[in-house]
């Protein structure tokens, strides 16, 4: 694979066959970056070729299972082979596991929270930061949460993999702030795409619920990562509210609410 030979910017999308991720893939396309999409279905190359226009940005994707580390590996590999420095890194891969820790989930699925969520962000990051570092240009965009300021009943493992995130953008962001790459971390609420089918969390208030549009997400986030800001929350005045709100509400409470949201059959 070689997207070398054009002077538009490159950049690498993760979680890109669907919700938020596609749309981010959108924005990096409608402003003219060549790209590399990366998912684990084989929806990716259909993607890519929803997204290819005639004489514009060229759009390579690669189906990898980024819960393991040769899959991260595979992805870095395509980039390298790509032959161009990268521009901007949306690290927006992610999955969600509902219900109860005990009895209520599989470890093989807390545990692919982790993997997806939490190692695969850390090894890419590891991976593709160093040559931006070097170059001294770049932009990265972390997809968190508003569930990283809340522990989370019946999400807990979700909840804590997207502190991990938030708390991982935020260090990098204060390491790399002489370097001149950029780190900024995407914090949307529920949001209307298949993360709570695939998380089993349909039948909850949450997951039944107001959800905001995956591409006003995508679009806040993205001219955030432009503007280099630190944090977006992206998505309706309540996720904004919800976020403040995290910040001295005492976590025993924020606890409680989210049961209340997150709990099996709580949306019926």
């Amino acid at each position: 694979m070689t997207t070398s030979g054009t002077d538009r910017p490159f950049a690498v999308v993760t979680g890109a066959s669907s919700g938020i991720g596609y749309e981010l893939a959108v924005q990096f396309v409608e402003h003219g970056y060549d790209l590399v999409i990366a998912a684990e279905d084989d929806g990716i190359g259909t993607v890519a070729e929803r997204l290819r226009r005639d004489g514009g940005p060229r759009v390579d994707p690669v189906r990898v299972d980024l819960t393991r580390a040769e899959g991260v590996e595979e992805l870095a590999a395509a980039v390298a082979a790509a032959g161009r420095p990268v521009d901007a890194l949306a690290l927006n891969a992610g999955r969600g596991a509902g219900g109860e820790f005990v009895g209520g989930t599989t470890l093989a699925d807390e545990l692919a929270v982790v993997d997806l969520n939490v190692r695969s962000t850390v090894h890419l990051a590891k991976l593709l930061l160093p040559a931006m570092v070097r170059r001294g240009a770049g932009r990265v965009l972390f997809t968190s949460s508003i569930a990283a300021t809340m522990p989370g009943p019946f999400q807990a493992v979700y909840n804590a993999s997207k502190s991990f995130v938030q708390s991982f953008a935020e260090a990098l962001r204060n390491e790399l702030k002489d370097t001149g790459v950029t780190v900024t971390s995407l914090m949307p609420g529920p949001t209307d795409t298949e993360f709570f089918d695939r998380a089993e969390m349909a039948d909850t208030r949450v997951g039944s619920g107001r959800k905001d549009d995956p591409r006003t997400v995508a679009e806040q986030g993205f001219a955030a990562m432009l503007r280099g800001d630190q944090t977006v929350t992206a998505g309706s005045l309540l996720n904004k509210v919800q976020t403040a709100a995290g910040k001295i509400v005492p976590d025993k409470l924020k606890a409680a609410q989210h049961r209340r949201m997150a709990e099996p059959g709580s949306g019926s």
